[in-house]
């Protein structure tokens, strides 16, 4: 695995997270939609179907499980990341390097917050990424 496929790990995982919330909170809106179902009714009152609230609650407890364990894996990795991005001796590098990979900023956005255009963001990012292989083949 070369640098940037090492650090972007963490924005793939986020987005993993990101996309199993969707999908949490549309089995939530499913499970709410349960209907009547008039062929049961009884004399008291209606019954509703609970083997569909049933089947919608047990995948939205086990999706969060899921999302849990991913989200512990995604702190380890964060810091395992930060951990190897500490060892870069340049800060401006440092800097570059945790606000994409860590907090997931976009290269227009990364300029800006640094001060510079999008290619020398780029050139310097460059030089930090030959930095962390040269960390990595050392580790």
């Amino acid at each position: 695995m070369n640098a940037k496929e090492y650090l972007s790990q963490a924005i793939w995982l986020d987005k993993i997270i990101q996309n199993k919330l969707e999908q949490k909170e549309k089995l939530k809106s499913i499970a709410q939609k349960a209907t009547t179902d008039f062929s049961q009714e009884k004399v008291s009152g209606s019954k509703i179907d609970k083997s569909a609230m049933e089947s919608a609650t047990v995948k939205i407890v086990d999706l969060q499980h899921e999302i849990n364990s991913d989200i512990d894996r995604l702190i380890d990795l964060k810091t395992e990341i930060l951990q190897t991005i500490a060892l870069v001796g340049d800060t401006s590098h440092q800097l570059i390097l945790e606000m994409r990979y860590i907090n997931g900023k976009g290269w227009e956005e990364v300029a800006y917050n640094m001060g510079f255009d999008v290619r020398t963001i780029f050139r310097i990012h460059g030089k930090a990424i030959k930095e962390i292989e040269k960390i990595k083949s050392c580790q």
